[in-house]
């Protein structure tokens, strides 16, 4: 059985807000997400395993570094 980080870890990334300058409206395109501001300097990244994992890819392939 799952445990509650699992799931979380699977449904969300959390990244300074920097991270995603000049990609929110194309990671919009490519994958279906919600990004919801932090704070000053932290944005989260919500959707499904899936499209976490689609985002983490897109992601990476632009050079932000998903722990």
């Amino acid at each position: 059985m799952s445990n509650a980080s699992q799931l979380r870890d699977s449904t969300q990334i959390v990244l300074p807000s920097e991270a995603l300058e000049g990609l929110e409206a194309q990671l919009d395109d490519v994958c279906t997400v919600s990004v919801f501001a932090e704070g000053d300097d932290q944005c989260r990244i919500v959707g499904s395993p899936v499209e976490i994992k689609r985002a983490t890819e897109f992601l990476a392939r632009h050079g932000v570094s998903v722990r």
